[in-house]
């Protein structure tokens, strides 16, 4: 399936590693000039040496909840390549505990980079989509925005906020060419997985239908998709990539 994506251009939060980085890392083989942000640049600059196409790949750190850092990282990439066709909203932290023991500070921090962090994005690349008259919009949010988990309450919050402000940026945003949606996973293989026991990922798979964690590429497929014209009749959804966990 060709995607036509080739020379468009996209900004991927969270690029450098896990989900994020598949996701840049499959832009970039569609063809896609992307602008990677994250926290760390060494993580940053040894995710771009991994990625084919890296002369096409530039790197910003930052905190996405400050407004100015992502104003002036919009604009930078805007002026390399004078458009912003894609926009991925894929950071995102968790501080877990029960809400009893929670402190003040892992609640914000956590609406900040999850929620705050997706709402700066939006209204700074959403000016340059309007002028444009076009632009895709992919915000990941995650099941446990729409089922709750134990000890996740800030976590869970954050992206069922995002699910909401996805539905309602599309109705906004509609009339001007702009598709918004929003892709929630499920249990993904990661990093953080590899680390836990048989046991656990068996216990986790008994909730699952296909009785399998995902891909980070079954989530970075889903953006391509969204990402590219085949999507146009797409948006204000929220898809979720979970092997049937959420059926019930």
């Amino acid at each position: 399936m060709n995607l036509k994506l080739n020379n468009k251009v996209a900004i991927v939060t969270g690029a450098s590693r896990g989900i994020g980085f598949s996701i840049a890392n499959k832009l970039a083989k569609e063809g896609v000039k992307v602008a990677l942000i994250s926290r760390n640049m060494a993580s940053l600059i040894k995710a771009k040496e991994q990625i084919i196409n890296s002369k096409n790949i530039i790197c910003f750190d930052g905190d996405i909840a400050d407004l100015n850092f992502i104003k002036n990282t919009i604009e930078k990439v805007y002026k390399k390549w004078n458009k912003i066709d894609i926009m991925v909203n894929n950071a995102g932290i968790n501080k877990d505990k029960i809400l009893l023991r929670m402190k003040e500070e892992d609640w914000d921090a956590v609406i900040n980079t999850n929620l705050k962090g997706c709402y700066n994005t939006m209204k700074v690349v959403s000016k340059y989509m309007l002028k444009q008259k076009s632009g895709k919009i992919i915000n990941i949010s995650s099941v446990i925005g729409q089922i709750g988990n134990s000890g996740q309450s800030n976590y869970a919050a954050s992206k069922s906020g995002i699910e909401g402000l996805t539905r309602a940026l599309a109705v906004e945003l509609g009339s001007r060419n702009i598709n918004i949606n929003c892709i929630a996973p499920g249990y993904i293989e990661t990093d953080m997985t590899k680390e836990l026991s048989h046991e656990i990922l068996n216990n986790m798979k008994k909730n699952i239908p296909l009785n399998k964690l995902g891909a980070c590429n079954d989530i970075a497929n889903l953006t391509c998709y969204l990402s590219s014209d085949l999507s146009s009749y797409i948006t204000g959804q929220v898809i979720n990539v979970d092997g049937g966990m959420t059926i019930n």
